[in-house]
Order: C-alpha cells, then sequence, then structure tokens
C-alpha cells in the first residue's frame, strides 16, 4: 500500500508547502514557500527529512488527518495542542501516528501557523521545482480539502538522534521587528519615520500569507504623487494612502504601485509570519548585513 496521509477536516487553511521557487521573478512567478521557514526546517529535521521537504502548514489549527499504513511525524511552529485518538501529544518532538490513528490538531494559543512534516516528505507534483502552494497566484497544489490524499515519499536519510527540540513556541505579546529604511523613505517626512519605529502596529483580521495589513496612526507623506510600479520584496512595509502599511509575507505581489518606506530585515521575517490578528507589531530600525 503507498504512503499517503488522508485529510479527514482541512481546518480554516491549510496548504503544501517547502522552501518555495525562487529565482523565476523575471516571469513574474513570486518565490512563495513557507511563512516560517525556520519551523519548517525543524519540523524535516525531526523526521530526518531534507529540510526543504514539503509539509503541511496550517493556519489556525483544526486539521485532521489518518494515515491508513502509519507515519513518523514532526509538529512545529505554534503549539495547537494536539491529540492523536483523544491522547494529548508532544509539540516540536517526534511523533509515531499508529495506523489508522486520527491526529487532530486545536487551535494554538500564540502564533498561527504550525507545520506538520512526515517522514518521506509529501511528494505532490512540483510546479517550477517547488511543491508549495502561491495562494495569489495559484501556483502550486490546491488548498487541501477534505477527501484529500496525500503521497508520502520514501525517507531519504536517517532519523536525528534527538526526538524533542527544545524551542520556544511563537510569542504571544508584543513583536519587534527589525528594518531598514527604504527604498522610498525619501516620501515620507522626518516625523513619519519617527511613528513608524515609536507606534504599535495592530495586525488586522484582513491579513493572510499575501500579507498582514498593519492599523495605527497615519504617515505622513513628503511626496504627494503616483509612483510607478516597481519591484516589492518579502517583508516589503507598502503604505497605500489613507492606509497602515501593509507587511508582505511569502505570497506577496512581485510589483507595487505604493511607496515602501521600509523592509523588515530576513532573518525577522518567520517571526512577522506567526503574527496573529490583534497582535501588536514595533518596528526598530537595524543596520545593513
Amino acid at each position: 500500500m503507498t504512503a499517503e496521509l488522508e485529510i479527514l477536516i482541512p481546518g480554516p487553511l491549510t496548504t503544501v508547502q517547502d522552501l518555495g521557487r525562487p529565482g523565476h521573478a523575471r516571469i513574474g512567478v513570486g518565490a512563495s514557500g513557507a511563512a516560517d521557514r525556520s519551523a519548517l526546517r525543524l519540523a524535516n529535521r525531526l523526521v530526518g527529512n531534507p529540510e526543504g521537504a514539503a509539509a503541511l502548514e496550517v493556519t489556525f489549527g483544526g486539521l485532521e488527518l489518518r494515515a491508513a499504513t502509519g507515519a513518523l511525524l514532526a509538529l512545529t511552529g505554534a503549539d495547537p495542542r494536539s491529540t492523536v485518538d483523544g491522547g494529548p501529544v508532544g509539540h516540536s518532538c517526534l511523533l509515531r501516528l499508529p495506523a489508522a490513528a486520527v491526529l487532530r490538531l486545536g487551535i494554538p494559543t500564540s502564533g498561527v501557523r504550525t507545520y506538520v512534516a512526515v517522514r518521506g516528505g509529501i511528494v505532490v507534483e512540483p510546479v517550477l521545482g517547488s511543491r508549495s502552494t502561491d495562494v495569489l497566484s495559484a501556483l502550486g497544489p490546491p488548498v487541501l480539502q477534505a477527501g484529500m490524499r496525500l503521497p508520502v515519499g520514501r525517507p531519504a536519510g536517517s532519523l536525528p538522534g534527538v526526538d524533542w527540540a527544545p524551542v520556544a513556541l511563537p510569542p504571544a505579546g508584543d513583536l519587534r521587528l527589525g528594518v531598514l529604511l527604504g527604498p522610498r523613505d525619501d516620501w515620507f517626512t522626518p516625523a513619519a519615520l519617527d511613528t513608524l519605529t515609536s507606534s504599535a502596529w495592530t495586525v488586522s483580521a484582513d491579513s493572510n500569507r499575501v500579507g498582514l495589513r498593519l492599523t495605527g496612526p497615519a504617515l505622513e507623506r513628503r511626496v504627494d504623487g503616483e509612483l510607478p510600479s516597481e519591484g516589492v520584496a518579502p517583508g516589503s512595509l507598502q503604505v497605500p494612502p489613507g492606509a497602515g502599511p501593509t507587511l508582505f509575507l511569502s505570497d506577496h505581489p512581485l510589483t507595487g504601485g505604493y511607496p515602501v518606506v521600509a523592509v523588515v530585515a530576513d532573518g525577522d521575517l518567520d517571526r512577522a509570519g506567526q503574527a496573529r490578528p490583534g497582535q501588536r507589531l514595533r518596528f526598530m530600525v537595524v543596520a545593513p548585513g
């Protein structure tokens, strides 16, 4: 019997993600990939997969699945208080799922995205070298639905010498994120730049893998003209007229016509990918490098 995971209940949003498909921006294709790359890498290491193997990214829990032949799993990122056939199981550790047993993910109390890696990886058909679902461009495998069966590959490496990783859970309080100013910080007044780094910005419920919409004080512009569309990087803080910044995440558009006041440092993007509605973000300017 071919190893596979059967999706019983997908939860609010569950997708297949790996480390994305970089290098295709010239043809209008974004990288996509896991919103919390460090959590994906850890889950794969725990089950002996290559770090970039495809796994499940579960948003706000709610997933239920089973494996007819059993499976070796690891759950990382946000802790959804998981159970197997009603019994509680650990987080950031190896989890042996018996044949036909049901894994259920609850709702995490901090963070928003949980990663479920299976030994052997999920081997759906890749698109442009990646198995990631891009919800903006609709590239890659579809968003998971009840009844889907996901094929599991053969193990490619040995298991690590540990079965539990003592890592911190995503924080529930204010998140401090480093930013580099620009490329269009000169479109904003000095007072606006002070406001950007001295204020708390609240994550709106209208947020997803594309980006976090932030509410807070107005950022006064020094230049009121129109900006021709230009390239947009992950982590960009784009500021539309009359609205708070949008912090672009994994499935961000490749171009935009609103000025980008700053870009979140790459090392802080994984933490931004775990921010949940109602959580507050604070930005601090860091030096390049």
